[in-house]
């Protein structure tokens, strides 16, 4: 899809992420995941703002990353009435360089499903944080239950057309494949929410 044309449809539904935002879906597992985020916090696709109510807003300095202009207008306002300490970039994650280790650790939630290589994604977070530094992720992908997942496959094209998501991507295996070290990962909701904790590995050549 061309990233222009994907750049507008996540500016269009921009509100509808506030409004779920403002109504704590997904809060429990957000809060489960986030829990032990400190230090500098490099959140990539950072949509409007969804994980900054789950941050101790006296352990973090966070750098938000979106594509997305309307995005970062509603994660803004949202830094702003939690009192979190944020600088935010309008940029596209997958074209974007940062200095390497520079990052306690990366959030990303809800974000593999959109990119056009995931695990090309997930190694360049693992460069960006320190060596043995955390990556928080939170990711819907395909369902254990082998009739959902068939539905997932079927609807996947719609899918794609009309929100510019992956409904049928396995993010267990995607995450496998990165550079990342897997310390921990949960499924919940007939397995189609993933919460994946891993860990940086490697080191600056």
């Amino acid at each position: 899809m061309n990233k222009k044309s994907l750049i507008r449809k996540f500016n269009k539904q921009a509100a509808i992420y506030e409004r779920n935002t403002r109504q704590r879906r997904l809060g429990e597992w957000r809060q489960r995941l986030l829990q032990d985020v400190e230090g500098d916090v490099l959140e990539v696709a950072v949509g409007a703002g969804a994980n900054f109510p789950f941050y101790h807003r006296d352990k973090v300095n966070v750098t938000a990353v979106d594509f997305s202009p309307e995005m970062l207008s509603r994660a803004r306002r949202m830094a702003s009435e939690l009192g979190i300490r944020a600088n935010f970039l309008e940029r596209d994650i997958e074209t974007l360089e940062l200095p390497e280790r520079s990052y306690d650790c990366v959030v990303s939630t809800l974000s593999l499903c959109g990119y056009e290589d995931p695990v090309k994604a997930l190694n360049k977070i693992n460069r960006w944080v320190k060596p043995g530094g955390r990556v928080y992720l939170l990711e819907h992908g395909m369902s254990t239950n082998r009739l959902l997942g068939a539905m997932q496959h079927l609807i996947n094209p719609a899918a794609r057309r009309i929100s510019g998501c992956h409904y049928n991507r396995d993010m267990i295996q995607i995450a496998n494949a990165s550079e990342l070290n897997i310390m921990k990962t949960e499924r919940y909701w007939n397995g189609i929410v993933h919460l994946i904790w891993a860990q940086a590995t490697g080191s600056i050549h």
